[in-house]
């Protein structure tokens, strides 16, 4: 079957209306604190979509005596301009840090509203950015239309190589883990002991994997696990108090998704029938989560198959 390019795009950034022409809407960012001097912007909890601008991911604000942090900076130019303003506004200090937790536009294509100089990313995701973005940025205007005029892909100007970065006596650490995509970046405010996951972690809205290696993705989950902390931010859901909810949850979705998925292979399920699928009851009320059961099948059927039903070639004569 030969798929559309407008479908290849859907199967990566999960969405496909008509593109947003003319739209003169501005973003909505409103920080709720969520521990001292931090504030998360909730992306919202669906699909990348005119209706939101592509503003799904959630956005962290850092307030130190350096300056103002920001990690991940949302999906577009305009989108980027106005947490610029926003943040600022809330801390009194301009921006000096924008951490890139991955590779993916709806956290990073903000960037483009900073300086590259100020912008810092582990360096798998400065060349995965480097090699996908034109892609990316493609289906993003596509998809979106006016909500991302005048953005362009810029590279973080800054490789992570250290394991903490201090602005002022504020310290975080910085932890290159991987798994949702090839490079993801964690971070950990020592003042006040919040993680902040980016993608590795999801909280009440299903878990999403268009770059994903699910094994990585549960040795980065024990690496979080074990590392001393408080509340945690996912990338996307709501603020996670706990601190392990977030955690367990992703992986026991990301266990439930691979086991069922190969289950459905070895029935014979062709991938519509996979996406259609039971999802347990402790699942189906999380955000998302027929949308990305469906995409999933779209990312991991195919190399399941090939790994659980191997060609058998006839030997020669």
């Amino acid at each position: 079957m030969r798929v559309s390019r407008r479908a290849a795009v859907a199967g990566i950034l999960g969405a496909l209306p008509a593109a947003a022409l003319g739209m003169t809407e501005e973003y909505r960012i409103d920080p709720a604190v969520v521990a001292d001097g931090i504030w998360m912007i909730h992306g919202d909890d669906a699909p990348i979509l005119p209706a939101n601008g592509g503003a799904i991911a959630n956005i962290v604000i850092i307030d130190t005596p350096a300056g103002t942090v920001l990690v991940d900076s949302g999906p577009s130019l305009r989108y980027g301009r106005a947490l610029k303003a926003v943040a600022e506004k809330l801390t009194g200090k301009p921006v000096i840090r924008v951490y890139v937790t991955h590779l993916h536009p709806d956290h990073g294509m903000g960037i483009a509203a900073f300086d590259p100089a100020i912008v810092a990313a582990l360096p798998q995701t400065i060349a995965d950015i480097a090699r996908d973005g034109r892609g990316f940025s493609d289906a993003m205007y596509r998809i979106l239309g006016d909500w991302m005029r005048g953005t362009e892909i810029v590279l973080p100007g800054r490789r992570i190589d250290q394991a903490s970065e201090d602005f002022g006596g504020r310290k975080v650490q910085l932890m290159a883990l991987s798994g949702h995509s090839a490079a993801d970046l964690a971070i950990l405010d020592e003042k006040t002991g919040t993680l902040i996951g980016g993608d590795l972690l999801f909280h009440d809205r299903a878990p999403s994997t268009p770059t994903a290696d699910l094994a990585r993705w549960r040795e980065s989950l024990d690496a979080l696990s074990k590392t001393p902390h408080k509340g945690a931010i996912p990338g996307h859901g709501p603020f996670d108090p706990s601190g392990t909810q977030a955690i367990m949850q992703t992986r026991r979705w990301i266990h439930w998704l691979e086991s069922a998925l190969t289950g459905a292979v070895q029935s014979g399920l062709d991938m519509v029938e996979a996406g259609a699928i039971a999802i347990p009851p402790e699942f189906s009320g999380m955000a998302a989560a027929r949308y990305e059961l469906q995409r999933s099948v779209s990312h991991l059927y195919p190399g399941l198959e090939a790994k659980l039903l191997p060609r058998v070639d006839v030997p020669d004569q």
